[in-house]
């Protein structure tokens, strides 16, 4: 199963292809992030997201798409700004015609490190050792989406492996 895994941010989206390789092994096949200036209008920095995103699910075929869920923000006009990136997110997956999951920060975490209050750097170390990168993936954010796309894998997993089969 290959997922990508998207970290939406207004500046800088991340995201991550990860794939369960035929012998359980989690595997990077991509990381990367979509840099946007602020100066930019908004309108052409949701094209950018749209189209790179779309570039990435192209090259990479992946089956599934996961990014994390709106969390409480303190400033309304951030919180709007990260709901369009994640509404232009989830567009350019349900245009390939995949499926998007979404979880929430502390599951990814806990999923990831064991922990759902994990510091950015205790995921991005995680991320590294259960994907054996050489180096940290960078920026933080191109980790983050490799660990969405870890935590959807993990759940997808679980799922099913408890499926009862009805003769």
């Amino acid at each position: 199963m290959r997922v990508l895994g998207i970290d939406c941010g207004g500046e800088c989206t991340g995201y991550g292809v990860v794939e369960l390789d035929g012998a359980g092994e989690l595997v990077c096949l991509a990381c990367g992030a979509i840099r946007l200036s602020p100066r930019e209008p908004l309108a052409r920095r949701l094209a950018r997201i749209y189209g790179e995103l779309g570039a990435v699910i192209e090259e990479h075929h992946p089956v599934e798409v996961a990014i994390e869920e709106i969390f409480y923000a303190l400033n309304v006009k951030s919180a709007l700004k990260l709901g369009q990136v994640r509404g232009v997110a989830m567009l350019a997956a349900a245009a390939a015609g995949l499926e998007v999951a979404e979880y929430s920060p502390l599951t990814i975490k806990a999923s990831v490190v064991g922990y759902g209050r994990a510091s950015k750097e205790q995921v991005q170390h995680m991320v590294t050792r259960l994907l054996g990168l050489p180096e940290a993936p960078e920026p933080m954010d191109a980790s983050d989406a490799l660990a969405i796309a870890i935590c959807h894998l993990h759940t997808a997993g679980t799922l099913e492996k408890q499926k009862v089969s009805i003769p």
